[in-house]
């Protein structure tokens, strides 16, 4: 069961940290996490290239100091309940993706994936690095790992 800090609902720095919310889903916060990660990609996947790398900067900057910082606040490195890094994760995963609900699917399963099973690199970033990096870090190598997967699958496909 995901124990959620009461500062989730009243600190701005916790609620974005913890997705909007999203990641106070009593179970599964993660995947609950990127499924809120598509709403506001649904707006994103219309910007072009340069602006979506931008964006993809400023966030991972953003969510390394959100996700570090709320972790201090709470006292627990990583709590599962923390997901920007499942917010850019995902959109790192649909850089350039094929348009359509289908693609979407298919890279949100690709970057829950890569982001449980956690293959090498994955693994060791994720409990080696500390702080907002290291909780970013996992999932930003997750959403390369998906991207790439998800680009050969648009390159075989289509």
């Amino acid at each position: 069961m995901n124990k959620v800090p009461s500062s989730v609902w009243k600190n701005p720095i916790h609620f974005l940290a913890f997705g909007l919310g999203s990641g106070a889903a009593p179970w599964a916060p993660g995947t609950f996490g990127t499924l809120a990660a598509i709403i506001p990609y649904l707006w994103l996947q219309h910007l072009s290239l340069p602006w979506y790398l931008l964006m993809l900067a400023l966030t991972s900057l953003i969510g390394i100091w959100l996700c570090g910082r709320t972790a201090k606040d709470i006292g627990v490195h990583d709590h599962g309940g923390i997901v920007w890094d499942e917010f850019v994760g995902f959109w790192l995963t649909m850089t350039l993706a094929p348009a359509g609900w289908l693609w979407i699917l298919v890279g949100f399963v690709l970057f829950r994936i890569f982001d449980i099973i956690k293959p090498w690199p994955i693994k060791w970033a994720d409990q080696k690095v500390s702080g907002g990096l290291g909780i970013m870090l996992d999932d930003l190598l997750a959403g390369i790992y998906a991207a790439l997967c998800l680009q050969l699958a648009a390159y075989w496909l289509i």
